[in-house]
């Protein structure tokens, strides 16, 4: 992006924190957002373009990356990076056998995956803040755009569409591993004979209904409330020693010593976001009598 002297503080957060969003405006019709209240304005038929791409990428990455490891794999003495796959494979296999307690090859593989990718998208918060909005914004001055109105999020899961369409995906496992395992009947049992058996079935299904729903928004809120924060003090930082892509010397100092704290942080909601989703897991496999 342009130089934040050319911003107020406010306009400095909210460019910052406004997604490159592709839809149809009530008034202007289709096309992108100029501001973070015309991407308001768009609604449902909208699309943040810079969530998608940085979500795409980072996850054809991990696929290649682990792929690539995979086919040169070899008996003798490992590498380097087939040692950190490796690794990596270990922690999650360790952790479904603790957590998962019933067959399904499949738990696994997500496992992995849910923690690589997220744990990717999460890392994405460590680079510069003002860099890639700031360079994007000068190559879309090239075709004539304002660089002050081309926005650019490089964080996927500081936007709640992609965390919530994780956490959507999950509970739609649930639910049908739910159904699957203990059958239509049973699932309906668990909602409206636990806890107090059949005399209390309103109070059951209001249990337990909100226990079932709660899961794909803890997940989803979880995760994008401990990224949006990160990510505003990084901005905040930057605003507070002058913005753009250079900061000063304490600026910087402050950015890395935040830097260090937040990878922390960063592996710790991937981890989290994995183990929840094994466990919701399996006690959708679990059959309750």
């Amino acid at each position: 992006m342009s130089s934040s002297e050319a911003l107020t503080s406010q306009g400095y957060i909210q460019h910052h924190l406004t997604n490159l969003t592709l839809g149809v405006h009530p008034e202007h019709g289709f096309g992108f957002a100029h501001s973070s209240a015309e991407a308001a304005e768009m609604g449902f038929w909208a699309i943040n373009i810079d969530t998608m791409f940085f979500s795409i990428l980072l996850g054809v990455l991990f696929i290649w990356f682990f792929r690539g490891v995979a086919e040169r794999i070899t008996a003798g003495v490992p590498g380097t990076a087939q040692n950190f796959v490796e690794w990596i494979v270990d922690f999650v296999e360790e952790n479904v056998r603790g957590s998962f307690s019933a067959r399904n090859p499949m738990v696994a593989p997500l496992a992995l995956t849910i923690f690589a990718w997220v744990f990717m998208m999460n890392l994405m918060d460590l680079l510069p803040v003002d860099l890639l909005p700031y360079l994007f914004g000068q190559f879309m001055a090239v075709f004539g755009a304002d660089p002050h109105h081309v926005f650019l999020r490089v964080v996927p899961t500081t936007d709640p569409n992609a965390t919530f369409g994780m956490a959507l995906m999950v509970f739609f496992l649930v639910l049908y591993y739910s159904v699957k395992m203990k059958g239509v009947g049973g699932f309906l049992g668990e909602l409206t004979l636990q806890p107090f058996g059949k005399w209390g079935m309103p109070a059951n299904l209001l249990l337990e209904g909100i226990s079932l729903l709660s899961k794909p928004l803890s997940l989803a809120l979880r995760l994008f409330g401990n990224m949006y924060a990160g990510e505003m003090i990084f901005i905040l930082i930057a605003l507070l020693y002058g913005g753009g892509v250079v900061l000063n010397m304490t600026g910087g100092l402050l950015q890395f010593v935040w830097a260090v704290f937040h990878i922390l942080i960063i592996t710790l909601q991937a981890f989290i976001f994995m183990v929840l989703t094994i466990v919701y897991l399996d006690m959708a496999h679990q059959e309750h009598h």
